[in-house]
């Protein structure tokens, strides 16, 4: 009989499909429809660094909001309003007190000055892990790499050492070395990683002369950068990957496991498809595994990782070579 179930963080899911970091993981009533859907576990919707200082700046100091835009900080003082931090350990109770999965909360953050103390709520609430969500943009012409590397793990050390519950990290690629990036964080304590996170995405209006946000929604096209280096890094850490970016239906969540994922995140596609398609791409998956011949994930897991190709490199410089030259 084919099975679905897995390990992430940790936990054993039915599923390898996990419902990524948005707005539909942002209530009671959806989350109840994502679990009944089949999914592994959820993540919920992120809470920002910035509504935890304006919630904070109420009761204090009114200084903080020098450093930050006056309309970005109306903005998060509407978005604090409306689902600020307490809010947040609400949903995090009742997502506890409702569902049977694993439910991770996401912290979109900059530094670790304000993060501890709230990780800490976090955990006592009684959030089963943490996803990490260290998003931010390096403007300054003289800051290194290293500069960032160290800021990125102070960042996620600070709140790793104080909660015991799993941390795990939701990564950009844009870094030197990702492959290094990933075993320093699994060095820290890490339990698992998420590749990739997908950034905020600016364009002009070019009649209004403005910016304005841009694509918010992976494409299928996504999904390449993620394979490569699932592959890449499963075969080189211990810790727990999803893969995330660009899975459309069950057969690009297979694609990630070949790869070497112990599950999948997906977002996009519900967006379009509605919750409900959880269940569809869990039949898929099965459908395909019972065309091979798998019983379980684990059979097919990472068997397309790097550690099965002899000479990774040449294998790589030998794919890129055939895109550019047409060589079939």
């Amino acid at each position: 009989m084919t099975s679905l179930k897995t390990t992430y963080l940790g936990f054993d899911l039915k599923s390898p499909l996990i419902v990524g970091s948005c707005s539909l993981s942002n209530s009671i009533e959806n989350l109840r429809l994502i679990e009944k859907a089949g999914a592994g576990a959820v993540v919920l919707k992120s809470l920002f660094e910035e509504q935890i200082i304006e919630e904070k700046v109420r009761s204090a100091t009114q200084g903080i909001y020098t450093s930050f835009h006056p309309e970005a900080m109306e903005y998060i003082s509407q978005m604090s309003m409306n689902y600020g931090p307490e809010d947040y350990l609400k949903l995090i109770k009742n997502a506890k007190s409702e569902l049977t999965i694993p439910v991770i909360a996401s912290i979109n953050c900059i530094s670790k000055e304000y993060w501890i103390e709230f990780a800490k709520k976090i955990e006592n609430a009684g959030a089963d892990a943490i996803e990490l969500n260290i998003s931010h943009i390096v403007h300054n012409v003289e800051t290194s790499a290293n500069d960032i590397t160290d800021d990125y793990l102070s960042t996620f050390r600070a709140v790793k050492e104080n909660v015991s519950i799993p941390v795990s990290v939701k990564m950009g690629q844009n870094y030197t070395n990702i492959a290094r990036m990933v075993k320093l964080i699994e060095n820290y304590g890490a339990k698992g990683v998420v590749l990739f996170n997908r950034f905020y995405q600016v364009d002009i209006d070019i009649d209004k002369m403005e910016l304005v946000p841009g694509y918010i929604r992976s494409s299928r096209k996504d999904i390449t950068e993620a394979v490569r280096w699932v592959s890449i890094i499963s075969s080189k850490t211990d810790v727990d990957i999803a893969g995330s970016r660009g899975v459309k239906d069950g057969r690009d969540a297979v694609k990630l496991i070949l790869a070497g994922a112990d599950a999948v995140q997906v977002v996009s596609s519900l967006y379009k498809n509605g919750i409900d398609y959880i269940t569809a791409m869990n039949q898929e998956i099965a459908g395909w595994m019972e065309s091979k011949g798998f019983e379980s994930i684990d059979q097919f897991k990472g068997k397309l990782n790097q550690k099965n190709i002899a000479d990774p490199k040449a294998w790589e410089r030998e794919q890129y070579i055939k895109a550019l030259v047409g060589v079939e």
